[in-house]
């Protein structure tokens, strides 16, 4: 059995989930969780607690493998913290799964953590080199020796003295025995959003995983936010840091983020629809048949096309949404089974027509050919590709999994090139300058490093984003 590469799409970030003060608060917990899982499959954990004890379960895999009555039946208490990750840096492997818990001098602590760390490789080794011993090869564990070495007199005191010292992209929630904390970096790259359930306060990645258990939408937190959440089901909130700029990724609009969802403070599939018309406004097709996405981060943005273009939307291709992790690879050469089985065209659809094919993002751009040769053979007589965001120049060092610049096809190649290696007959990428025109939040308030390469938070050039092995 090998592991299947099935996209060279842009992967998932973490997904964070916090409940304060409800008797369920480990099965909601496990809800949230669920409503999340497309934000990483990897690994999936919980922390509880009671007020006096904590509780933790975790394990590889899907929310579905690692959470069953008997692993659940072992996680106590009114408040839990969880996590799915998707590893940007850091191996795939036990000692990485999230929440991490420690037992120091302020007793135990768990901490969840969506981003990355772009000083982390440089924090390490200063904390390796006077006498820190890490367990993981994940950045988040920086964090916790951080707060471990901090002089403070008070757990609250010695948590704003770690993040002072930390940069790059790191939306967290933190458990003890008396509190949940969650909070953002300056820049806020990554959401965190927060609810309410009757009495009871719910942080959560993304609003859909307050949907799933009945939490009502309060607001996003922002930029160098902090909320503490203390007994008596109190709140209370305050900025830790003075430095504060808005640079939300882009791409969680584009592609991350369930199109049922608010980041941001925003609809998820609004945006994607405003993208799809303005790729329609940039980049018609006066001869086509219809219109089809690549399902299903696409579905939002062929709809807004179809509608602007006045081109009727098929369901041109049907994606399999029971593909597992690794699948047994046939040995006959020269078949592209990564793709075959995920999407299938239907040929009655298909067969001697002119279509638009809209995507999300052209990474590598191997799916994407490969696609494309499927739709061919079922009879596509042309096929023009229409893509809802820029082209991808440069890499994510805010805890995206994209690949090194080289891989990128963007990078190196002009959009004519990218047409003639994809095999479609004209292809289009919506405009950076439209894309901010229409998207959310003012131009001003997203990072766009990936389509620009200007960088909001400078990376150390030994920073290694694919891993912290030495």
């Amino acid at each position: 059995m090998q592991t299947a590469k099935l996209s060279s799409k842009i992967s998932e970030s973490c997904g964070l989930f916090g409940l304060w003060g409800d008797a369920e608060a480990v099965r909601l917990t496990v809800l949230g969780l669920y409503a999340l899982q497309h934000r990483g499959q990897e690994s999936a954990g919980i922390v509880s607690t009671e007020g006096e004890n904590i509780y933790e379960h975790k394990g590889l895999g899907l929310v579905s493998d690692v959470f069953d009555e008997i692993a659940l039946s072992k996680l106590k208490g009114s408040c839990a913290i969880g996590h799915n990750r998707y590893s940007t840096t850091g191996s795939t492997s036990a000692e990485n799964i999230q929440p991490l818990l420690v037992d120091y001098k302020w007793g135990k602590l768990a901490l969840a953590h969506n981003g990355n760390l772009v000083n982390a490789t440089s924090l390490r080794q200063n904390l390796e080199a006077t006498g820190s011993i890490f367990q993981t090869t994940s950045d988040t564990e920086v964090i916790v020796h951080l707060l471990a070495r901090a002089k403070d007199s008070s757990f609250l005191s010695g948590l704003k003295k770690a993040l002072q010292k930390i940069r790059g992209a790191y939306s967290l929630i933190l458990l003890n025995e008396n509190l949940m904390i969650a909070l953002k970096d300056p820049h806020g790259f990554r959401p965190l959003c927060f609810g309410r359930l009757s009495n009871s306060f719910v942080v959560a990645s993304e609003s859909c995983a307050l949907d799933i258990i009945g939490a009502k939408y309060e607001r996003e937190i922002k930029p160098g936010e902090m909320l503490i959440f203390s007994k008596k089901n109190k709140m209370r909130s305050y900025f830790w840091t003075k430095h504060l700029r808005q640079c939300a990724c882009i791409f969680e609009f584009i592609y991350f983020a369930r199109p049922d969802s608010r980041i941001f403070g925003e609809s998820a599939d609004g945006a994607r629809r405003q993208f799809g018309r303005r790729l329609a406004s940039e980049h018609p097709v006066f001869s086509a048949d219809m219109v089809i996405a690549v399902p299903d981060s696409s579905n939002s943005i062929a709809l807004g096309y179809a509608e602007k273009s006045g081109i009727p939307l098929e369901l041109g291709l049907i994606r399999n949404h029971y593909i597992g992790r690794t699948f047994i690879h046939p040995s006959q050469d020269g078949r592209d089974f990564g793709v075959r089985i995920k999407y299938n065209p239907v040929q009655e659809i298909l067969q001697g027509k002119k279509v638009v094919l809209v995507d999300d993002s052209i990474v590598r751009g191997s799916t994407s050919q490969k696609l494309i040769k499927m739709i061919r053979s079922a009879g596509a007589l042309e096929i023009h590709m229409r893509i809802g965001s820029p082209p991808i120049r440069f890499p994510c060092f805010y805890g995206i999994d994209t690949p090194t610049r080289k891989e990128l096809i963007a990078s190196h190649h002009s959009v004519e090139q990218i047409r003639k290696h994809l095999g479609v007959d004209t292809l289009g990428y919506l405009s950076l300058k439209g894309l901010l025109e229409v998207a959310p939040l003012s131009p001003n308030e997203f990072c766009v490093a990936c389509f620009s390469g200007d960088y909001p938070v400078k990376y150390e050039k030994n920073y290694n984003k694919f891993g912290m092995e030495k």
